[in-house]
């Protein structure tokens, strides 16, 4: 199989991202992942247009504890940017990928969750098949159900999907997406090398194919071919009750504000949630120490959870 890929430029960039990488091979694509330290697994997914890379400044500190598994998205970071006659880029697929490669690491201890974004809906997805492997959940800035009282999606994003053949020029052509959120996501100014490397990855138009997708998969109605899977997620996401879980949540997300964080309260009532009023959609990029405690406290916190069967 033959995979066009524009070379990545990861140069002055290996200070932030000074990580190994792992590749599994999944229906003769390279999924790419992060496996660093050892101990209790914890397992970090990201959304769009991110990468591994967001998750960096988790990896070095966690790494020293735990193990940390952060995987790169079929066509996102450094895996394998198939086309869409190579891969379909619908929810689904990226719980399988995901299923797949934790099979394969066939983890012996439970794992922590850490979601953000469209990682929400992946990890949970994962979670709902296996909740017995899962000790603890931790969610910044997502969704895994409808949007809360009808909400509509931000202006932006129904542009994107209403005028599909004009925003596929936009975002691949332009690199759109991912340029607009080093603006719109962050809430404090973002240095260079950050810049650079949260947008690395997405630097030709095949290479930017995955974050196009991952807005044109959004399901919002029934003739959206995510959309059975989601409400699945969405009808059975109190399964996941019993399981620890810890919210923390930008509060200037123009994304998912804060009707998305009280629809999780109100499902997951027994959650701790922390709120940080000066940060935005990129938690992490905003507020990397004090997230860092939050975490850290809750992963040190006792655990008293049941073993849940599979679905």
């Amino acid at each position: 199989m033959t995979i066009s890929t524009h070379a990545i430029d990861m140069s002055g960039l290996h200070h932030l991202y000074p990580f190994a990488s792992h590749f599994l091979i999944i229906n003769g694509l390279r999924y790419h992942y992060l496996d660093e330290g050892q101990g209790d697994p914890i397992v970090m997914v990201h959304g769009n247009p991110t990468w591994s890379f967001y998750f960096r400044n988790l990896v070095r500190r966690l790494s020293a504890d735990y193990r940390t598994i952060i995987v790169d998205h079929m066509g996102c970071g450094l895996s394998d940017k198939p086309d869409e006659e190579q891969y379909d880029f619908r929810l689904s697929s990226r719980i399988h990928d995901l299923e797949r490669l934790l099979d394969n690491l066939a983890l012996d201890k439970p794992i922590t969750l850490i979601l953000h974004d469209w990682g929400g809906a992946i990890g949970i997805g994962y979670a709902l098949r296996h909740p017995g492997r899962i000790s603890r959940i931790i969610l910044m800035n997502t969704a895994a159900f409808s949007p809360p009282k009808g909400k509509k999606l931000p202006f932006r994003l129904r542009v994107l999907k209403r005028f599909a053949p004009l925003a596929r020029i936009a975002v691949l052509g332009g690199n759109l997406f991912c340029r607009a959120a080093l603006v719109m996501a962050p809430r404090k100014a973002l240095g260079r090398h950050i810049k650079k490397g949260l947008c690395a990855p997405y630097n030709s138009w095949n290479n930017r194919l995955a974050t196009f997708k991952f807005v044109d998969d959004i399901p919002m109605v029934p003739s959206d071919p995510s959309y059975p899977l989601l409400q699945w997620i969405d009808r059975h996401l109190h399964r996941l009750s019993p399981i620890p879980m810890l919210i923390l949540w930008g509060m200037h997300d123009f994304v998912f504000d804060s009707d998305y964080l009280l629809e999780w309260q109100r499902r997951f009532p027994q959650a701790r949630i922390h709120r940080f009023p000066d940060a935005g959609h990129y938690l992490l990029e905003d507020e990397p120490e004090r997230t860092f405690v939050e975490i850290l406290n809750f992963l040190k916190s006792p655990v008293s959870c049941c073993n849940l069967p599979n679905l």
